[in-house]
């Protein structure tokens, strides 16, 4: 297992790269090491565990060093003073940005959906907008505002423009090179391409205000070439 990537060290946190396909804590029944019992062995020390991000999701992730800090970087994330913003492949041009105000509900097998006329969903909002548009998909930028489970793929997919692929809410089959303007049926996209770009955070107790951005990895970052060799 490789080591982690650590993208920023202050006093008392710590900000790494999560690979695509970890688990940020232990999982029940499933014998994969997490990611937090990685970092744990890697740095010879406890860390806690302020904000989670789904298995498939790649890119920055927080964690506190000690009790202390855990509790004011929780707490900055459930009062909504942490801003994050996630890049995303969809299927789809997304021609303008969108505001995209939809409460959720959960639904069957661990997912999510948008609320029905007459049910009382979870208030839900996610900032949408393009960042390169090709010919049938895009690559956007989405702020979530509220932290809904899911609720960046929901929303995405209520505006018509599913993650290339997503299991749960979309195509669940792996994209090759072919399907994305290259050759071959080699894979390149085989999980949901969903990158946590940028966290910033505010001062707090204990903490210095930041911001960190984590670079796109591999399988998305060649999604990309792809996609833009063939143009518009």
């Amino acid at each position: 297992m490789s080591e982690l990537r650590v993208l920023h060290e202050g006093a008392g946190l710590l900000v790494v790269a999560k690979p695509p396909g970890t688990l940020v804590i232990p999982g029940r029944g499933e014998g994969d090491t997490s990611l937090r019992e990685q970092l744990e062995a890697q740095l010879r020390r406890k860390v806690f565990v302020v904000h989670r991000l789904d298995r498939d999701t790649s890119g920055a992730l927080v964690f506190a060093l000690d009790a202390e800090r855990h509790r004011a970087l929780s707490m900055a994330f459930e009062e909504g003073r942490v801003h994050k913003r996630y890049l995303a492949l969809v299927e789809g041009r997304v021609e303008a940005p969108r505001l995209v105000e939809e409460a959720l509900v959960p639904a069957r097998k661990g997912r999510m959906r948008p609320a029905r006329p007459g049910e009382e969903g979870k208030p839900s909002r996610t900032r949408i907008r393009p960042v390169e548009t090709f010919a049938q998909a895009s690559l956007v930028e989405a702020e979530p505002l509220t932290g809904r489970t899911h609720q960046i793929r929901v929303h995405l997919r209520s505006l018509g423009h599913p993650l290339l692929v997503d299991h749960q809410y979309g195509r669940a089959e792996p994209l090759v090179r072919r399907e994305l303007g290259g050759e071959g049926e080699a894979v390149v996209l085989s999980r949901t391409p969903l990158h946590a770009a940028r966290i910033e955070w505010p001062p707090l107790p204990g903490v210095e205000a930041g911001a960190v951005e984590a670079p796109l990895p591999g399988d998305m970052a060649l999604a990309l070439e792809l996609l833009r060799s063939v143009g518009e």
